[in-house]
């Protein structure tokens, strides 16, 4: 112990003794809460509140998720928890207009796979307000039992993970739902995705199907496509390296900006679901209004509209 020197972790003081510096360890029998208490404790202890320190600092094992909880869940990466949610923002199937051939596609391939046949991923991609999540949140509420996984565009890295709490619930069935999905040029985790839709040696549960939602066809802009192909050394292959990702998804749903009767039904359609009682010719000029105060017409500015006219009315939606 005398090599440690002087100043060292330990030093002999007066009666020859080693102490440690600040805390004397002479007499380890004594304990901090024991008679002649000098504030000090064994080096038992010491160990033992060191070994909790780093228990606390450990990765928290995640909870086995219970999805008897909900028919919705949102994943939160960072500790791998499913956060139930008992009432999902959605608007009635039936509420969704001119979106007819979109609406029945995918309702048939969502209705085949929550009977246990195989059904594709799907990607419903176009303009902005056009109904993309809000046709897959109202599928989904008309197949009972069928569980909504939400998992945020940040979180695709976590994939892994959440499919492995999935693939140990083979008595649920799961659309896992992605909105607004897209990468950008220097963004690297759409291979990973790849590798889970097709492609992977683990593959994609059974008892799961995603659906993502997106601006873009192909999930990257279209200034990255074009450098791909203007700077490569083969234009063709490295242009087909990014479009393989939406090929993993077997169905693709597109949506377009709708015609002034779609957009003037979607209004009508809202305000007798929600009994507002307005004149109908009032109704639309007021519509078409708000519209091109808003530069276009969408399912997102007839609702808009519809809360702009409820709070006017002083009606509740």
């Amino acid at each position: 112990m005398a090599a440690f020197g002087e100043f060292g972790p330990f030093s002999r003081w007066r009666t020859g003794s080693y102490r440690a510096i600040g805390r004397d360890y002479t007499e380890l029998g004594r304990l901090c809460n024991g008679p002649g208490m000098k504030f000090q404790e064994p080096i038992s202890g010491l160990i033992e509140r060191m070994a909790l320190a780093l228990e606390r600092l450990s990765p928290i094992r995640p909870q086995s998720p219970d999805f008897e909880r909900a028919d919705a869940f949102v994943f939160q990466a960072e500790n791998e928890a499913f956060t139930p949610i008992k009432d999902v923002n959605r608007v009635p199937l039936g509420l969704l207009k001119g979106i007819d051939r979109n609406r029945n596609s995918l309702q048939a391939n969502t209705e085949r796979f929550a009977k246990g046949l195989p059904g594709n991923n799907a990607l419903l991609w176009g303009a902005r307000g056009t109904g993309k999540s809000s046709l897959v949140k109202a599928v989904h509420a008309a197949f009972p039992g069928l569980k909504l996984i939400e998992i945020h565009r940040e979180d695709i890295a976590a994939l892994p993970q959440l499919l492995k709490h999935l693939r140990e619930a083979p008595e649920h069935r799961f659309i896992l739902f992605c909105d607004d999905l897209s990468f950008e040029a220097i963004d690297t985790s759409y291979k990973s995705l790849k590798a889970l839709l097709e492609g992977g040696i683990e593959g994609r549960p059974a008892n799961v199907l995603l659906y993502a939602t997106s601006n873009r066809r192909h999930l990257m802009p279209r200034e990255m496509v074009e450098n791909e192909r203007s700077t490569a050394i083969n234009p063709s292959e490295a242009v087909e390296e990014k479009l393989s990702l939406s090929d993993r998804f077997g169905l693709w749903i597109g949506f377009h900006n709708c015609s002034q009767g779609d957009y003037l039904a979607m209004v009508r359609g809202y305000a007798e679901h929600y009994r507002l009682d307005y004149l109908d010719a009032d109704l639309q000029r007021e519509a078409l209004e708000w519209a091109r105060g808003r530069g276009g017409r969408s399912g997102r500015v007839a609702w808009q509209f519809i809360q702009d006219l409820a709070g006017r009315l002083g009606a509740t939606l």
